[in-house]
This record gives C-alpha cells, sequence and structure tokens, in this order.
C-alpha cells in the first residue's frame, strides 16, 4: 500500500470524461476518506460527459467541477490498485501493482438512460472493491 498507509487507486479510462470519472467519485464517496483516489485518461476531454454528470446527480454525487486529467507514469506508481477501464495500451504497467480491467460500455455520445445501468455496474464493482481492500463503505 502507498506510505499514507490508505489504499491508493486510479481509474483510468481514454477520455476520463465517463467511467473513470464515476468510479473515482464512488470510491471517493464511499470510501469517506479511507481511500486515496485518482482518476486520468490517456487522451483527456475537455469536460466530463454531461449525461455522466446529470446521472451522478442522480444519486447525490456531484462531479460537474472535476475536469478530466492527463494519465502520467507518476499517477500509476503511486498507486496500489490501477482500474483500467476501456484505455487499452497506453496505461503503462509496473510491476507490484494489482491491475483490474474493468469492461464496461463508454458512455460517450450516449444518453443519461444509457448511463444509469453503467453507472449502476461501477457503483457494484466499486463496493466490491471496497470489500476487498478490507474498507467498509460508506452511504
Amino acid at each position: 500500500m502507498s506510505e499514507s498507509l490508505k489504499p491508493s487507486v486510479l481509474f483510468v479510462c481514454v477520455h476520463n470524461a465517463g467511467r473513470s470519472q464515476m468510479g473515482a467519485a464512488f470510491l471517493a464517496h464511499l470510501g469517506a476518506g479511507r481511500v486515496e483516489v485518482r482518476s486520468a485518461g490517456s487522451a483527456p476531454a475537455e469536460t466530463v460527459n454531461p449525461a455522466v454528470v446529470e446521472a451522478m446527480r442522480e444519486v447525490g454525487i456531484d462531479i460537474a467541477t472535476q475536469t478530466p486529467k492527463l494519465l502520467t507514469t507518476a499517477a500509476v506508481q503511486a498507486s496500489d490498485v490501477v482500474i483500467t477501464m476501456g484505455c487499452g495500451d497506453a496505461c503503462p504497467v509496473f510491476p507490484g501493482k494489482r491491475y483490474l480491467d474493468w469492461k464496461l460500455d463508454d458512455p460517450a455520445g450516449q444518453g443519461v438512460d444509457a448511463v444509469r445501468p453503467i453507472r449502476d455496474e461501477i457503483e457494484r464493482r466499486v463496493r466490491e472493491l471496497l470489500t476487498e481492500l478490507g474498507v467498509e463503505a460508506g452511504a
């Protein structure tokens, strides 16, 4: 684990505008400060997908002020667990890191109705991850 003794998780997708933002937001919310959370993209978009912002707002999580960030080697090195969500070979691999590849539909270009099942599956997987990390989920 990272030096802070909290587990550290990095969510990565291509644009850091949908899936990785939802994953990070759920983990930050449910982990309630007991997990270090990062998200990034191999080719970040200008803004977070508005349908994703709306879908998260529906479950009481506001990500309207989040901005997509560029994936860096330092972010990967600083994380215990790296969760890829469609970034392909763009995600650097380092020995000793735990990698999970969550195959999920891409919310890009989708409306809120299409984003909701993706959001709900991400929440389910984040809750499972918290259990694996030994962190009790809040909310």
